[in-house]
């Protein structure tokens, strides 16, 4: 039992996905594991642990933003010796080949500034992937058909950016797509050897500002799920 885990050491899995959302935690839990039981709600951060075909996977949620998501993945890690960590999330689309409803499997995660920047100083550090994950999450895909893309993504630090010129620079070297959490989890797995890997879907686009409704997301958010414990276990 942590600060904001109030599990029991037995009560974690040593797989855990973490979406943002506790109640897409309690929603994926209920849909994607049998005996889901209940193993967190400190402060309404909602966490379960079940099987899927028959290896114990926790889903936890990790809140919104890097210092909510390092705040879990270092207890997971350093009090549940938690061995995988996936992130299962939203994004918001940044290429214009990138539609809504499609997957991003996260290479890497560029940020300007996270929780763990101030330990490198000067040094740009280039968070990654867990190569293995990566690539059983991309046949995963492939062999369900959904449409896919693997690259590098954008941790932004806020929700409302009002910098354009920075979208640009993005767009402009490739980045796929801009979420909140992911290099803060790839640096925490580095430093810990631990694995890492963010499984996203496109539910806005920054360039053409579509969005997908809420209530078109449980479905499409089904495939990420499968898609990240297929890669957990393969």
């Amino acid at each position: 039992m942590t600060v904001h885990i109030g599990a029991k050491p037995d009560q974690i899995a040593e797989t855990v996905l973490m979406p943002g959302d506790p109640y897409r935690a309690k929603w994926a839990a209920e849909t994607f594991l049998d005996g889901a039981e209940l193993i967190n709600e400190v402060r309404g951060m909602l966490g379960f642990t079940g099987t899927w075909k028959g290896n114990r996977v926790t889903i936890q949620g990790s809140g919104m933003g890097m210092p909510s998501l390092s705040i879990y993945a270092n207890e997971l890690i350093g009090e549940y010796d938690v061995k995988t960590l996936i992130r299962i999330g939203s994004c918001g689309g940044m290429q214009p080949y990138v539609g809504i409803r499609d997957v991003i499997v996260a290479m890497t995660a560029s940020t300007i500034t996270s929780p763990s920047s101030g330990i490198f100083r000067e040094m740009n550090y280039a968070p990654c992937a867990d190569y293995g994950l990566l690539a059983a999450a991309v046949k995963a895909a492939e062999a369900r058909g959904t449409k896919t893309h693997v690259g590098g993504i954008y941790s932004s630090d806020v929700f409302y950016a009002e910098r354009p010129d920075l979208d640009e620079q993005m767009v402009r070297h490739g980045i796929l797509g801009v979420e909140m959490e992911a290099a803060e989890l790839y640096t925490l797995a580095a430093r810990h050897g631990r694995r890492a890997l963010a499984v996203l879907t496109v539910s806005d686009h920054l360039q053409t500002g579509e969005a997908l409704p809420s209530e078109d997301r449980e479905k499409t958010f089904g495939d990420m799920v499968e898609i990240a414990l297929e890669a957990a276990f393969a």
